[in-house]
């Protein structure tokens, strides 16, 4: 049964961003790559591992932005925007990004124009994830929201299938993902389960 995707392409191949000094780094589990409020300084290619950026809320709950596996990148819009970081990033497992800073990013991008064409489907993309989920937060109920989590990370996981799949999240990276108290996830899935929406393997989901 699957769970996660074939490694994905990378969005900037590895010889573009040697020949523009960008610098491989090691990352430790729960080490913080950048913080909200923070300059923007790089930009940030996954090579290994995973990466998960967030916001508190004004209660002081976490909200998932996005996790990013091998071949992503993330936390660029500040570099073309020259605003702070948005979100905290953290490495949910040990790996390694790349590092490229800022003035050699914008002069990669300048002379490799289908780099930015990439980058600029990639952004359209999580601007209407983003927008989605702002929907569901503002006007769903913990169901309608946890079943569209749920089929967006099926299409990104595996986007030809019609197939159950593992769903490689934690409750609460989909409590977090969804703006809802992980108790209330639990008692959610719990419920499409007995409906026949989902179905349970232990503590993994099957959608």
């Amino acid at each position: 049964m699957p769970t996660f995707p074939a490694k994905k392409k990378k969005l900037i191949p590895t010889k573009l961003l040697e020949q523009f000094k960008a610098r491989l780094v090691r990352m430790r589990k729960d080490q913080v790559l950048f913080e909200e409020g923070s300059p923007a300084t790089d930009y940030f290619q996954v090579e290994e591992g995973e990466v998960r950026m967030y916001i508190l809320n004004h209660e002081g709950q976490e909200f998932t932005q996005g996790i990013f596996h091998a071949g992503e990148s993330f936390g660029e819009p500040p570099l073309f925007g020259n605003f702070p970081y948005p979100s905290t990033a953290i490495a949910l497992t040990p790996g390694k990004v790349w590092r490229l800073a800022k003035p050699d990013f914008l002069e990669l991008l300048k002379h490799n124009f289908d780099i930015h064409l990439k980058l600029n489907h990639v952004l359209c993309n999580r601007l209407q994830y983003k927008s989605m989920i702002l929907t569901e937060i503002s006007s769903h109920t913990p169901e309608h929201r946890l079943t569209t989590i749920l089929k967006y990370l099926k299409s990104k996981i595996q986007p030809d299938t019609t197939d159950t799949i593992i769903i490689p999240y934690t409750r609460q990276q989909l409590a977090d993902m969804t703006s809802l108290r992980v108790e209330t996830v639990i008692r959610t899935v719990k419920k499409m389960e007995q409906a026949g929406k989902l179905k349970l393997e232990g503590h993994k989901i099957l959608f």
